[in-house]
């Protein structure tokens, strides 16, 4: 990239969903994303993003937390987020000792983003009541703040103490994830940043606002205008035919999940794979695509590599991995 240009944001993308595998082979997979996570740490990816959903039947990684923890045991720089956590399934307590211990384990390099989630067949999965998802969000987020306090604290009518104490100081790193104003009035009450789930400058406006009135200070971490998840190739149309049914498979189901109003950084409409390929949600791009790209949104956007989407053969997975940290990443901070 040009003098005085600042590279963007790279991430990796695990997220396990895939077409039903049997045990061993889905086994396989999970020990290649660690092991790919540990190569992107070793040439300097900036981040791991990981996600959480239920009742599938897709393989979509159910416990990031655990992935989290494989991940931050084998690496020492990258950071890793899960954007996000559905945090009204958890138990507060629990929840705030599994942080704790991770934010201990990665020296405050776990970043969780507090999601509310957009299915209900997820909250029947876990006996919770999908129509009393904010009020659960708002008692999961004030207990959390309170446990990592370290201090005894009142918890349903009864004193508690959360321990160990988190690494991270106020407390780990938390951002309350959402595309609503709900979600924007909640964040600014706590004082907690907001990640909203699309690029929505109005969002973040009136996040300010709130957190005006009520007397907070925050932050938003806004999505670029494009976000676009990446698959490295040097031969994209070669690509495409051999493996675009697995971006194809990804996009359909998490598109199915998504009501009409809903906003999504990544929401595709595409039938098959070719209008998928003209969308430009999923793309397949030569590493002088991928440089071309970052020199378009500068600081501004993020790379967000996902090479084994959809159910993509680990060999090839591997092979885009590669190709992004020696022939895209040296040339970010040229």
């Amino acid at each position: 990239m040009s003098a005085g240009t600042t590279a963007p944001t790279t991430v990796l993308r695990i997220n396990l969903a895939g077409p039903p595998a049997a045990p061993a082979d889905l086994s396989a997979r999970y020990r290649a994303a660690v092991e790919m996570a540990r190569y992107a740490d070793e040439h300097g990816l900036g981040m791991i993003q990981t996600e959480e959903h239920h009742a599938t039947d897709n393989g979509w990684m159910p416990s990031p937390l655990a992935f989290a923890g494989a991940v931050l045991g084998t690496t020492g720089r990258i950071g890793v987020t899960v954007s996000a956590l559905i945090t009204p399934l958890h138990d507060p307590l629990r929840l705030a000792e599994d942080i704790a211990v991770l934010d201990l384990l990665g020296g405050g390099r776990l970043v969780t983003v507090a999601g509310l989630g957009y299915r209900p067949e997820e909250y029947a999965a876990h006996g919770k009541e999908w129509r009393n998802r904010g009020a659960l969000q708002d008692e999961v987020l004030q207990t959390l703040l309170n446990a990592w306090t370290g201090e005894p604290f009142t918890y349903q009518g009864r004193t508690v103490q959360v321990t160990p104490r988190p690494y991270s100081r106020p407390h780990p790193p938390l951002l309350v994830g959402g595309a609503s104003r709900p979600a924007a009035r909640r964040a600014a009450r706590l004082g907690l940043p907001l990640f909203p789930s699309a690029h929505l400058p109005e969002l973040e406006r009136y996040y300010h606002e709130q957190c005006a009135a009520a007397g907070t200070d925050g932050w938003v971490l806004q999505p670029p205008p494009r976000t676009c998840l990446l698959h490295i190739s040097e031969d994209p149309d070669r690509s495409w035919a051999e493996h675009g049914d697995h971006l194809l498979y990804e996009a359909q189901r998490y598109a199915a999940w998504q009501s009409a109003g809903s906003r999504s950084a990544v929401r595709s409409a595409a039938r098959d794979a070719v209008a998928l390929r003209a969308e430009g949600v999923y793309r397949i791009v030569t590493p002088d695509d991928c440089v071309e790209l970052a020199q378009e949104d500068g600081s501004r956007g993020t790379l967000i590599l996902h090479p084994l989407c959809g159910g993509m053969p680990v060999e090839e997975g591997w092979r885009s991995l590669r190709l992004f940290a020696e022939k895209v990443l040296p040339r970010l901070t040229e």
